[in-house]
């Protein structure tokens, strides 16, 4: 075996009268081929938790932490950060996240089958440089297949987390979950609404940047379609489903509602997923409510900022996606007169790169046209004049500041509305962006 251990890691084993394994997805994923920049080494062991702990330190490892209830450790040695667990059995009730008991083994099956899929459940001895499957993980891994360690109803019954990390692995991985372990997901769809906001969108968030984790291709959009299919999207964002057979027009649309919104997420940049998956959860709402999609930016970019929130969405993450929202549809179709559109540039700066990305990904989705979106062309056509004209996009690229402003007869509480005047005049060409000029133009906006 080839496997690259860290040397700390190494000494640690041969320290060890016990054998020592590192378990999951760093085995996977050397099996796989996989390779990642960061990658977690987890490792365990048939000893108690207080053994281990022993040792490790005299081998110069840090313990931050020890959960005896669980037989966890987390330690380090320096930068190497490392989570150890005693091998063990645990029982669990239907829709509760945490084990209600733990039952500590030396038993390597039993270890394997407390786990979730096959193809994490295979052990590498560090020390004998030897591999131990005891479930067949090995041959899932060679098929690229996901399937539980036991009865998919038991195995997502346990845990309702399984339900996210099945989507999630599978879309990093490329691997493809059998027929019984999806059926089993969704059977137990509903359990994902049991597990934790926070958890829920960790677990979302890696599933919109998996194609970054392996450079698996398409990989978000695999992850998102997996959770439609088992029913666990219906259950963590119901707004968006409803979407799902929600027929759009034919002349500009391929897909239903649901499946563009997954589709802008196939085509969208890193940065603005979140909002390409969102960004058109107002249609559902606005047919019903007016029998069209008319508006549905306003009503989606409200919508949108209520089911993030009750994700647990970082609010600064929520408010972006939820702006992008509001603005993608303006200019769609490329009607708007030019000084409008300089304005709303320079208005919207902030996240003015973001939404042509959104407005490009939700071009792309409409009929897999990978072609530069009409508008975006327009509006980075305007961007460069604007740019080569030398237009200030924010206040503090005006040549003028506050107390000038002040200094020629404003009063200090109309500075903020002059200054925004001025710049919306430079952005038209009314005025040239120079400290001279502006001082004169200010003056019509002095009471």
């Amino acid at each position: 075996m080839d496997m690259v251990i860290p040397q700390n890691l190494r000494a640690l084993a041969e320290a060890c009268s016990f054998p020592l394994y590192i378990v999951g997805g760093y085995v996977r994923d050397f099996l796989a081929g996989l390779k990642s920049g960061k990658q977690d080494i987890d490792i365990c062991a048939p000893v108690a938790a207080e053994k281990f702990v022993a040792v490790a330190e005299s081998c110069g490892a840090y313990v931050n932490a020890v959960y005896a209830n669980t037989g966890t450790v987390k330690l380090c040695f320096g930068a190497e950060e490392y989570e150890f667990a005693c091998f063990r059995s645990d029982e669990y009730v239907r829709g509760v996240h945490a084990p209600v008991k733990t039952f500590f083994t030396d038993d390597i099956y039993a270890d394997a089958r407390r786990r979730d899929f096959k193809c994490n459940a295979v052990y590498y001895d560090i020390k004998r440089g030897e591999l131990c499957d005891p479930l067949g993980g090995i041959e899932d891994i060679k098929n690229k297949v996901i399937a539980t360690v036991a009865l998919p109803d038991k195995v997502f019954g346990e845990d309702g987390l399984r339900l996210m990390r099945l989507a999630r692995q599978a879309a990093q991985t490329g691997f493809s979950p059998s027929a019984d372990c999806l059926a089993g997901a969704k059977n137990n769809a509903r359990l994902a609404a049991d597990v934790s906001a926070e958890r829920i969108y960790a677990e979302l968030a890696a599933i919109l940047q998996a194609d970054l984790r392996y450079g698996v291709k398409d990989a978000q959009y695999r992850g998102l379609e997996i959770l439609k299919s088992t029913g666990v999207l219906n259950v963590i964002l119901p707004e968006l489903t409803l979407g799902d057979g929600m027929a759009q027009n034919e002349k500009f649309h391929r897909y239903d509602v649901l499946e563009h919104s997954l589709r802008a997420v196939k085509y969208a940049e890193p940065c603005v997923r979140l909002a390409a998956l969102v960004h058109d959860i107002g249609k559902p709402y606005c047919m019903r409510e007016n029998g069209n999609y008319h508006m549905h930016e306003k009503e989606g970019a409200r919508i949108a900022l209520a089911a993030l929130s009750r994700l647990k969405v970082p609010k600064k993450a929520a408010a972006e996606a939820a702006e992008l929202t509001a603005l993608h549809m303006y200019d769609m179709r490329c009607d708007a007169r030019e000084n409008k559109i300089r304005k709303f540039m320079v208005k919207n700066y902030a996240v003015l790169d973001k939404l042509l990305l959104l407005k490009q990904a939700d071009y792309s989705a409409c009929r897999d046209d990978t072609s530069t979106a009409p508008c975006v062309e327009k509006w980075r056509g305007i961007y460069g004049k604007m740019v080569e004209e030398g237009v200030p996009f924010t206040l503090k690229d005006m040549k003028v500041r506050g107390g000038e402003i002040i200094a020629a007869g404003a009063a200090p509480s109309s500075v903020g509305g002059i200054l925004e005047k001025l710049l919306y005049d430079c952005a038209v060409g009314a005025v040239k962006n120079e400290r001279e000029a502006l001082l004169k133009r200010c003056r019509i906006y002095i009471g």
